[in-house]
């Protein structure tokens, strides 16, 4: 296999990575919009700027053209999910635990796949983290404040921290990037982001908050 076919292919992971992180996030806005009783256009519009919202902010940090304007498939697997959520809601009103379980892989998914295209633009590692962290919570933070929810980052610490972790992993193991290899790398931070974040709510984890 030559390198051409090597790059076609690890193109065609990230896209599918990332379009998995749209779907997985359109839900999870689709899920908020929901439960507040929102109609179709409500649904669906909360589960487009959940699901597009980080990679949003994450394209304009970078100085790339946002993927939502020039590549189709993004806002329609967004509508999509959407859709489905508002057709199925009865029965994943009641998968409260899968659509945390979903809400956790779109974070790591993100998270990941935005410090990683930091740093391909040559960001520093510090200013690669950031971006990526604001991948991550960045369509989260558009679905809560949308819905009247205090958004996440700003309730459950180990929200926005296991972002930080899984964007720090990318980040500082980039040097040896070629010894573990591109896609093991990834993998390992997408799993320490799912992990910390599914036993941050397993066991309720959060900072310290003032006492009155």
């Amino acid at each position: 296999m030559g390198p051409d076919a090597v790059e076609i292919d690890a193109n065609t992971m990230s896209l599918v990575a990332e379009l998995v992180g749209t779907a997985v996030f359109a839900a999870s806005g689709a899920s908020a919009a929901v439960g507040k009783r929102l109609d179709l256009f409500g649904v669906v519009v909360i589960g487009v700027l959940c699901a597009l919202g980080g990679g949003a902010v994450r394209d304009v940090l970078i100085d790339a053209r946002p993927l939502v304007l020039t590549d189709w498939r993004y806002p329609l697997v967004a509508v999509a999910a959407a859709l489905v959520v508002f057709r199925f809601h009865p029965a994943l009103s009641r998968m409260r635990a899968t659509m945390l379980v979903l809400d956790a892989a779109g974070l790591a998914l993100f998270t990941v796949v935005g410090t990683v295209k930091g740093l391909e633009y040559g960001f520093a590692v510090y200013a690669a983290c950031i971006v990526g962290v604001l991948s991550g919570i960045g369509g989260g933070i558009l679905r809560d404040v949308l819905v009247q929810e205090i958004p996440a980052v700003l309730r459950e610490d180990f929200y926005a921290m296991a972002a930080v972790i899984g964007a720090v992993i990318v980040s500082v193991g980039e040097r040896w990037e070629s010894r573990i290899g591109h896609w093991t790398l990834m993998l390992i931070a997408i799993a320490a982001v799912f992990v910390v974040r599914m036993v941050a709510i397993r066991y309720r984890w959060e900072a310290p908050k003032p006492k009155f």
